[in-house]
């Protein structure tokens, strides 16, 4: 345990294996459930995910890489302000260069492509899993260095993804089977759209590994890169139609849910 807890590759697949995991459970829920969610819990339910992205852009990635740029001997703010520069303009290049459709939306996003509806829908949700993945590769990495709270940080936070994954591999199966696929492709497709998670935790893992002093920067590119999909992506669709306010009450939840989680734990 003392040698795993050392080795940042190996912490970040944990980590980011446990959220894909969590993403692939709720996808399952196409087998038990006939119906789509209710337009109001689906809502919530993309509330939610803003609010515990928001807080874990501050309390797990913002803040940290700050006290480390700080320990570096380095200004604080400059490596985590270009940091969340970068990652906002990365997610921009994403969402233009990637053919994707919203849950709920008519019209594609992107460039046009041949690619069926349900494609795109999986890269809607593919989209923000990218800085996901990086957030709790990046944390568990960080726990990695010996950073005092820094692994319970990490688990705060990887539980934190979790849990808003789990709804939303269900928010992603059951349109998919809505639009003709079958329950076991459709489960498929909602799974494999978190497996991008590992993957994107990996390489920033790697990434930091290889570049003597990146840490701070790249973890304010992962915060920089999920405040963009909040803002561009959930926060507008959470407040789609008369069940707003479900939306707003989630982020709040999400919010706090996180704050407390990274503060108790971490």
């Amino acid at each position: 345990m003392s040698h795993l807890a050392s080795d940042p590759v190996a912490l970040a697949a944990l980590g980011t294996g446990f959220t894909f995991l969590c993403t692939a459970l709720g996808a399952a829920v196409v087998f038990f459930v006939r119906r789509e969610l209710s337009p109001k819990l689906g809502l919530g339910f993309l509330g939610f995910a803003s609010g515990v992205m928001m807080a874990a852009s501050v309390w797990s990635l913002l803040i940290p890489a700050i006290e480390m740029a700080e320990e570096q001997g380095k200004t604080g703010w400059i490596p985590a302000l270009g940091g969340f520069v970068l990652g906002g303009a990365f997610l921009f290049l994403l969402d233009r260069l990637l053919p994707h459709l919203h849950l709920g939306a008519r019209e594609p996003e992107g460039p046009k492509s041949s690619f069926k509806r349900t494609t795109m829908l999986v890269f809607a949700v593919t989209l923000h899993n990218v800085p996901e993945g990086m957030a709790v590769g990046l944390a568990f990495a960080l726990a990695a260095t010996g950073e005092p709270g820094a692994l319970t940080a990490a688990f705060a936070l990887a539980l934190g993804m979790g849990l808003q994954n789990f709804p939303e591999g269900a928010a992603i199966s059951l349109p998919l089977h809505r639009e003709g696929l079958g329950r076991g492709k459709a489960f498929f497709y909602g799974a494999a759209s978190g497996f991008v998670e590992p993957v994107a935790g990996l390489i920033g893992v790697l990434l930091a590994s290889t570049v003597t002093g990146i840490m701070p920067w790249m973890l304010a590119f992962a915060a920089g890169a999920m405040i963009y999909v909040v803002v561009e992506e959930l926060i507008p669709q959470s407040q789609e139609g008369e069940h707003g306010h479900a939306g707003t009450f989630g982020a709040m939840a999400g919010f706090a849910l996180m704050m407390v989680l990274d503060v108790a734990l971490g």
